[in-house]
């Protein structure tokens, strides 16, 4: 009976606030069908950006973030998505990681930012960060998994109290697993879509990829680069699509990842 009490006093004020229309996105160029609404959005992305910034360490260093952040300004200028505010953190961990929540809040390591050669390789790895949000990715991830999940989700959006910290670590938990194939792919288009438009070079998305995928030849166990693989998997062939997107060809090798 409590449980039930529970999904009905929680469920009912969110679903409301949910208008499960169908609407174009520009990112993907597609008609989709959402049932979360903007505002529902936005507040699931705090919850979860609280609880980022309660397991990982802000960087200190104003410098960084202050360049952070206004690379990722140009790339908000240029995106697709223009009804939500964008926030770009840098986390001071080795690792080399970025990734995104619902709502518009993107982090990078200091990890990813040390192994980026230039600010088109930053802006490359914000980008396709971007890209997730632009096409709605995390929510959608949300969307089809909210049979198993639905208490979890309506409580992240709806409540604020530490009764609920573990709903967030569920759905922060469920979206750091890593995207579709398909996600990958098409969150590197957007990349060097966005790119081109903020006048980075678009080549800097493959420069990096390029980068990490020597890295994980060399030592595809060690700790620095295993967050990473873990959320953005099929190096690759995600290589050989970005190749196919800016040149409109790919050599062998890429041919045969492909």
């Amino acid at each position: 009976m409590k449980a039930i009490w529970f999904l009905v006093s929680f469920s009912l004020p969110f679903l409301l606030s949910c208008t499960g229309r169908a609407e174009y996105n520009l990112a993907t160029e597609e008609e989709e069908h959402l049932l979360f609404s903007t505002e529902s959005e936005i507040k699931l992305g705090r919850s979860l950006a609280r609880q980022v910034e309660s397991k990982f360490k802000i960087c200190k260093d104003a410098q960084i973030q202050k360049r952070v952040g206004e690379i990722g300004k140009k790339l908000v200028d240029a995106c697709d998505r223009k009804d939500i505010s964008y926030s770009f953190t840098a986390l001071e961990d080795e690792k080399v990681n970025a990734f995104a929540l619902p709502g518009g809040y993107i982090y990078i390591n200091t990890g990813a930012l040390e192994k980026a050669d230039s600010d088109d390789e930053i802006a490359g790895v914000l980008a396709h960060e971007i890209g997730h949000i632009t096409a709605r990715h995390s929510m959608k991830r949300l969307q089809a998994s909210l049979g198993y999940n639905l208490i979890s989700i309506l409580a992240i959006a709806a409540a604020k109290d530490a009764r609920y910290k573990r709903g967030a670590d569920l759905a922060f938990d469920q979206i750091m697993l890593g995207y579709s194939r398909e996600d990958e792919f098409m969150a590197d288009r957007l990349a060097i879509k966005y790119l081109k438009k903020s006048q980075y070079d678009a080549q800097a998305v493959v420069s990096f990829l390029e980068k990490l995928r020597q890295i994980e030849k060399e030592a595809p166990l060690k700790p620095l680069v295993a967050r990473y693989y873990r959320s953005h998997p099929y190096l690759p062939e995600r290589i050989s699509s970005a190749k196919q997107e800016l040149y409109g060809k790919m050599d062998f090798t890429d041919y045969i990842n492909k």
